[in-house]
């Protein structure tokens, strides 16, 4: 295990004053939902931090099965699973959206091979920028 901590390496350190206890609650046909409930060092309940809801689901697309995660402003799982579709509607338009601007992006880049391009009139040069 590397120690020295930079970029590309993330010390996989735990930090006991951020703990918490993950239930999952399903209707076993559109999602879960998690409750992450804040818990002391001793396990037992950190009342000075909320109790968080989390829903996911998943939707079918050209590479597979994507996974979306959303946040449910809820006190209570009964109002978290009452939330549960039109939060989940709102994250599969929010992710379909964020996948066409990618789509857009990579469509519209230019790949310029490396070492850059030779310059026209050379032999092998011009001409040489590929459109993905």
């Amino acid at each position: 295990m590397a120690t020295r901590q930079d970029e590309r390496t993330i010390e996989p350190d735990m930090n006991p004053k951020d703990l918490w206890l993950e239930e999952v609650f399903t209707d076993r046909r559109v999602g879960t939902i998690r409750r992450m409930t804040p818990v002391k060092g001793d396990g037992g309940r950190d009342a000075e931090r909320e109790v968080v809801y989390v829903g996911e689901t998943q939707v079918m697309s050209q590479i597979g099965t994507l996974p979306i995660t959303f946040a449910l402003e809820a006190k209570s799982i009964e109002e978290a699973a009452k939330l549960f579709g039109p939060a989940a509607k709102a994250a599969i338009e929010r992710a379909v959206r964020e996948l066409q601007e990618l789509r857009r992006q990579a469509a519209s880049s230019i790949v310029i091979p490396q070492g850059g391009l030779p310059p026209a009139g050379v032999p092998g040069g011009g001409g040489k920028i590929q459109i993905p």
